[in-house]
């Protein structure tokens, strides 16, 4: 607050110094070039928190990712905002950290915003969703039953997220997004074959923040029915 009143004040002493001290006009230009180019980023920044703010790019609770910066929206300042830092698949995947990310509010004006908690509408309703397709991979050995497999896999996701479905369902109602459409209608597996092992991809609908406890079920429930089914072996 106390940098955007220093902004102000400089930008009125550049209007009344001129009118002031007719005679130093010209250095009185000169210290504002100079202030401007000293203070670029922070009015990149300030200008950038009008964009945040009204054109719905993240919201507190919202988590983003904005190029290799991911977390949950904690605060939305004049000059920067803060985020809870979540890892990635391979560090702490989808949790959180415990550490707080500092971001200038110029980093939107260059870089892309994910907003993995979107922002749909129903008519001129607005619907907030966290709801994701996410997936799971599990790796077969080549002469497993891959139809058995498939039909296994599917049964317990189909299981599992139908209760995140019928709430997403309920919240949309008619004007489903894409994903959903895709969740309803399309395959939930897929089969990717490798020289050494087959993979099964499981995709499911799940809150964002519930995705690798879904995740973690998801396994855990095929691994405990692959042992007692026929056929159907881990890589």
């Amino acid at each position: 607050m106390a940098l955007a009143l220093l902004l102000a004040a400089a930008g009125i002493a550049v209007m009344v110094a001129p009118v002031l001290l007719k005679g130093a006009s010209v250095y009185v230009y000169l210290v504002a070039i100079g202030l401007a180019l000293a203070l670029q980023k922070y009015i990149a920044s300030f200008a950038a928190y009008f964009l945040i703010f009204f054109g719905g790019i993240a919201h507190v609770g919202n988590r983003i990712r904005i190029g290799n910066l991911k977390g949950d929206v904690r605060h939305i300042g004049l000059f920067h905002f803060v985020l809870e830092e979540v890892g990635e698949d391979e560090k702490l995947g989808g949790e959180l950290t415990g550490r707080l990310l500092h971001v200038p509010n110029l980093i939107i004006l260059d870089q892309p915003v994910l907003n993995y908690s979107k922002d749909y509408s129903d008519g001129d309703v607005p619907i907030s969703s966290d709801y994701i397709f996410d997936e799971i991979r599990i790796p077969l050995t080549l002469d497993s039953d891959i139809p058995k497999a498939c039909r296994l896999l599917e049964s317990i996701v189909l299981q599992n997220d139908w209760p995140y479905m019928e709430e997403a369902k309920r919240l949309f109602k008619d004007n489903y997004p894409g994903f959903l459409n895709e969740a309803e209608h399309g395959s939930r597996i897929q089969v990717h074959v490798e020289p050494q092992r087959i993979w099964l991809w499981g995709k499911f609908v799940t809150p964002v923040k519930e995705r690798n406890n879904l995740r973690t079920k998801l396994l855990l429930e095929f691994l405990a029915h692959a042992k007692a089914t026929q056929g159907v072996r881990l890589a």
